[in-house]
């Protein structure tokens, strides 16, 4: 696992638990998973970003301005 045994995993996570605390740790671990999904998502999303409106938000759009 990238070089990483299990003696400097063990020591890494020991490192971790007297900086940042036990009750922190659930909290780290949530933020960084989400982290992780969502830089997965955006990796397999394509690069182009579509800025057409879509057929709902542009009758929405244009029933707004009669009524102004």
């Amino acid at each position: 696992m990238f070089g990483i045994g299990m003696q400097e995993l063990l020591v890494i996570l020991v490192l971790v638990l007297v900086i940042f605390g036990a009750k922190r740790l659930p909290e780290i671990g949530g933020g960084l998973g989400r982290a992780i999904r969502n830089f997965r998502q955006a990796a397999s999303e394509p690069d182009e970003i579509d800025i057409t409106p879509k057929k709902d938000q542009a009758n929405k759009t244009d029933d707004e301005d009669k009524k102004a």
